[in-house]
């Protein structure tokens, strides 16, 4: 890792001996810095589903080190203490059905654990996760920075960008995707101002990319989800950038309710529509967006707002977590191999 990685905020990471994964917790923010202590598998899970922790390479991140903390916890038996880390697994695999990167982090950790030879004590198992988990975040924040380098020269020289939910590094394991990409633009020179979708009903846009853009010293302004065709209308956006949890085999992408929206405002008002995300998160087994699986979330969400009920008791309401948006609203795909234009990689994927 460059000095660049070393110096950028880490929202997740594992104790130097390797029982504690540490969280930045995003529900605080913005107005503390909470940082939770986990060591037991239940309470990793419950931080993913609960949101402490969020964000798809984020999600994946988490799951890999939790794994290795909450391992501290397990039997001493060899043939038990691998049971128990499969049992782990599936326990995380169940927190957030949408963002496919905890699956790929999951299926890395089996692989790990599979490939410790039968007889290898259980300290030796857990040393060879361990290295495993490390692997998977350092690759994680490779992937971001590197797709920040291809991605900036596609930001306007001028102008603003418009940003959905959070894509930072809070959302990632350091850096960012699509909030990656635009730190990178800013660095190099790029007279960019951001215009931040609040991304109701949590407020991740307002909460949390604004609080990463102000400590950053990148200009920021939120604006309410319904505002951005207005400003699209009057030429104040230049270009948008969002991330993604999962992208289908033909482009179609699951993101953040709220973001096939913006697309189909981008394409009206011809404004280009970029898409930043890892190359793990491309799910080559998911054939298009109808596929992929929608988290419907509590309800709740949508009637509370600051702790106070803003819905008519006895009213419903409907909360999916996530949109798809078609693989043909989108300008191109920033990845760390590189740019494509959806026919590409949807080329790529079949070839």
């Amino acid at each position: 890792m460059t000095s660049e990685s070393s110096a950028m905020l880490r929202p997740v990471k594992l104790s130097p001996d390797g029982r504690v994964l540490h969280l930045l917790d995003q529900r605080s923010l913005p107005e503390r810095e909470d940082w939770l202590d986990l060591d037991d598998v239940e309470s990793v899970a419950e931080a993913i589903e609960r949101l402490a922790v969020r964000g798809a390479p984020a999600i994946g991140c988490a799951a890999a080190l939790g794994l290795v903390a909450s391992s501290w916890r397990f039997s001493d038996d060899t043939v038990m203490f691998r049971e128990s880390c499969l049992m782990a697994c599936e326990r995380l695999a169940r927190t957030r059905p949408t963002a496919v990167n905890l699956f790929h982090a999951i299926a890395h950790m089996r692989g790990a654990l599979a490939e410790c030879p039968a007889g290898l004590a259980v300290a030796g198992v857990r040393g060879h996760l361990h290295a495993a988990a490390l692997r998977y975040v350092d690759d994680e924040l490779r992937a971001c920075l590197t797709m920040a380098d291809h991605g900036a020269p596609l930001m306007p020289e001028v102008g603003t960008v418009l940003t959905h939910c959070n894509t930072g590094a809070l959302a990632t394991a350091g850096w960012g995707t699509a909030l990656g990409v635009i730190r990178r633009a800013h660095a190099s020179g790029k007279k960019i101002r951001v215009l931040a979708d609040e991304t109701r009903p949590v407020l991740q846009g307002a909460r949390l990319t604004a609080w990463e853009l102000r400590h950053d010293g990148i200009p920021v302004d939120v604006i309410a989800d319904n505002m951005a065709g207005a400003l699209m209308a009057r030429g104040e956006i230049q270009a948008a950038i969002v991330g993604a949890d999962r992208i289908a085999r033909n482009g179609d992408v699951a993101n953040k309710i709220g973001t096939y929206t913006v697309a189909v405002l981008c394409r009206y008002h011809q404004i280009p529509f970029y898409v930043a995300a890892p190359w793990s998160t491309i799910d080559p087994s998911t054939a298009s967006g109808a596929e992929i699986p929608i988290e419907e979330r509590d309800h709740n969400e949508v009637h509370l707002h600051g702790g106070r009920r803003m819905t008519p008791a006895g009213v419903g309401a409907r909360n999916p977590a996530f949109d798809v948006t078609p693989a043909e609203l989108v300008t191109a795909f920033i990845t760390e191999r590189g740019v494509f234009r959806p026919a590409t990689l949807s080329a790529l994927m079949d070839s």
